[in-house]
């Protein structure tokens, strides 16, 4: 059996007349937890409207003493940070007393909102924005109501939400439903949610459109393609703000996306790499120079871009002259790189500076790339999945030298080998994992490789 203890700001007359474990804060604090206490479940009354208040302290420090606490520290944070609000719950406005409203017609939708933000008091106004209210909030006949439901929740089991309580911890996975190509198939995101479950976190994969509130989570999976002008981008840095464990974070999404950055960042750390040029105008003087420095064909690339998109291979002048005329109009630099071709490209996917996955990528059929976004059938090449301890070293060793300039996200690094030499291309921040490629050595092993990872870092985050 569970004890109950009501805590609230100071003396409560009213309700302590009616219940027998109503405790001040203070007393909380100081006296608890006592030896040999059977398991017990706070609901927390104390205003909790600022940060570091009492009733911030009251959560906290019950969620350390393995209390069970309503409101936790979490729907603490989200209601506080104003980024609550309601969508496809049905019309309510006013009051919300543990999952009840004072209109008969609200009952569904009062439970719903319950759901969402677990808190004793909530204030719902009319466009569908929430606040957590407190004891002092309410008026005199907002007052017995609340008691009244008050006594009816102390005799109930505790079920809130729908998440069982062997999950420490919720993530969402960052999925596009509609994408030609994700970073990852439904299978292999079913077997993330998996994995997920077993090292305690409730995984769920989620459109942009379907996160109503970043804040409820603990940590974000981005498994959409990202960019820099992006929502995927946006929502990294914002779940980052909020203190969520992000992968890729935002500075991976900033880094690998544009490979200005990761060219320049190559040279200054010695990663090797095929020679490449950027450049900034389409000048005779610039062709000239390309020509010297290059043989026909060379490839030019923009900034951003993913899954081969944004590479083009030009065979002459003429062809230069085109493409360079074509890039600049929608990007300030173009990136000029010498062409190697190789039957495949090396894929190692790395996570915190640790190879866990290697693959070939084979060319696409009467292709130089991987990937032809030009074409019906054949749409990319096959593929081999190997052992990491099967890489040449050399191209183990580029792939991690590459990703310490970037992070310690999750990446796919594209490295080139040719007589016996390794040329990293690019490093990715969201890296291609579908079932029966990227997992076809490690099978379910790769995704409890990764959500240990977060695991390790939720933790990490609960002892900071």
């Amino acid at each position: 059996m569970f004890k109950t203890l009501i805590v609230v700001d100071n003396n409560e007359q009213t309700l302590a007349l009616s219940f027998e474990n109503v405790i001040t804060f203070n007393t909380y604090l100081r006296d608890y937890p006592k030896r040999n206490e059977p398991k017990t479940r706070i609901i927390n009354l104390c205003d909790a409207s600022q940060y570091l208040s009492k009733g911030y302290y009251c959560s906290l420090l019950a969620e350390a003493r393995k209390h069970q606490v309503l409101p936790s520290v979490k729907t603490i944070n989200a209601l506080r940070s104003n980024q609550a609000s309601l969508q496809n719950i049905g019309h309510i406005d006013g009051a919300v007393y543990f999952g009840h409203a004072g209109n008969d017609q609200q009952v569904k939708a009062a439970k719903s909102v319950f759901k969402q933000y677990p808190a004793p008091i909530l204030f719902v106004d009319e466009q569908g924005l929430l606040q957590q209210g407190s004891l002092a909030s309410l008026s005199e006949q907002q007052h017995t109501d609340f008691v009244e439901k008050l006594n009816e929740f102390t005799q109930t089991q505790w079920r809130i939400g729908k998440v069982e309580r062997r999950f420490r911890w919720d993530m969402a996975i960052l999925v596009d439903h509609n994408e030609k190509v994700p970073p990852s198939d439904k299978d292999a995101i079913a077997r993330f949610i998996k994995a997920a479950a077993k090292h305690g976190i409730n995984a769920k994969a989620l459109s942009f459109e379907e996160i109503d509130n970043i804040a409820q989570f603990d940590a974000l999976f981005i498994r959409q393609t990202t960019a820099i002008d992006h929502p995927t981008y946006r929502l990294a840095s914002k779940a980052q703000s909020l203190g969520l464990v992000v992968i890729d974070d935002a500075e991976s999404i900033l880094r690998c996306c544009n490979k200005v950055y990761l060219h320049d960042a190559f040279n200054y750390q010695k990663v090797p790499s095929l020679k490449t040029v950027v450049v900034a105008d389409q000048s005779k003087d610039t062709i000239e120079q390309l020509e010297a420095s290059f043989t026909y064909p060379l490839v030019l690339k923009m900034p951003e871009g993913s899954f081969s998109k944004g590479v083009y291979k030009v065979a002459n002048r003429d062809e230069l002259e085109a493409k360079l005329s074509e890039l600049f109009a929608l990007s300030a630099l173009v990136l000029a790189q010498e062409y190697m071709y190789t039957e495949y490209d090396w894929r190692v996917g790395v996570l915190n500076g640790r190879a866990i996955y290697a693959c070939r990528y084979l060319m696409a059929r009467n292709h130089w790339q991987i990937y032809n976004h030009d074409a019906k059938r054949f749409f990319s090449g096959g593929f081999e999945t190997l052992p990491t301890f099967e890489l040449p070293k050399a191209v183990l060793d580029a792939a991690l030298k590459a990703c310490k300039t970037v992070g310690k996200g999750l990446y796919g690094v594209d490295v080139k080998e040719h007589q016996g030499r390794a040329y990293v291309l690019e490093v990715n921040d969201n890296p291609s994992i579908d079932h029966k490629v990227e997992d076809g050595y490690l099978g379910d092993e790769l995704y409890m490789i990764i959500m240990d990872e977060f695991k390790q870092r939720l933790e990490a985050r609960g002892r900071g």
